[in-house]
């Protein structure tokens, strides 16, 4: 896993486990229900990560959230994980980070999903940096169409017009998501308002990086 996959790991867990202690298990239907953008590092990459978040001091292992703490390979299913108070400071070290890795497709997904604990003006930055890669990636694709026009089958063709159209639509809402931070004039640390969903559970990007 490289460096950057495993910060953006690092920022799942420690922000999922920043709402509540979980089991590993637990741990895993979030990132399937609140986390999909990284869904392609695979959950095989879940365990070590715990570990050395572990190792780290940054998280704490109990039994039943209760008990004296056991070995990673103990009874996983026993283990509740839960953020210690440098788990925290690292955490908010994390989500001030708002420099190119925030706005690829993999870091975007994962620190819009912690919007609501991130100050205003990170929210910002991440999303216009967002919105100026993705703007980058539009002249690719259109450049690449002209290239390439005469010399593709229609079926390359219609597979360019669907990439074209999949960055235009993200760029339509980065955009309004702009504009709406913008009316708010929320201040650092205000919560993310209308960016969310499902009873307060902010809104992600897809696995793309699109919102669906």
């Amino acid at each position: 896993m490289t460096g950057q996959r495993s910060g953006v790991l690092e920022l799942a867990v420690l922000g999922l486990l920043s709402e509540t202690p979980m089991h590993g298990y637990e741990l895993r239907k979030r990132f399937n229900s609140l986390l999909g953008a990284i869904r392609a590092l695979g959950y095989g990459s879940l365990y070590p990560c715990l570990k050395d978040l572990l190792a780290r001091g940054l998280i704490a292992d109990d039994e039943d959230g209760t008990g004296p703490a056991k070995p990673l390979a103990g009874r996983r299913s026993k283990i509740v994980y839960r953020l210690t108070a440098d788990g925290k400071e690292r955490l908010e070290a994390l989500l001030g980070q708002s420099g190119p890795a925030a706005w690829e497709d993999d870091g975007f997904g994962v620190h819009f999903a912690f919007f609501g604990l991130t100050q205003a003006d990170i929210r910002m930055r991440i999303l216009e940096g967002r919105r100026s890669r993705l703007e980058e990636r539009l002249e690719a694709f259109r450049a690449a169409a002209t290239r390439t026009r005469e010399r593709v089958d229609s079926y390359t063709l219609e597979l360019q017009r669907h990439g074209l159209e999949s960055v235009e639509r993200e760029v339509r809402w980065l955009n309004e998501l702009i504009a709406t931070e913008r009316q708010m004039g929320t201040g650092p640390g205000d919560a993310a308002g209308d960016h969310t969903h499902d009873g307060g559970a902010p809104r992600r990007a897809s696995a793309g990086g699109q919102q669906p």
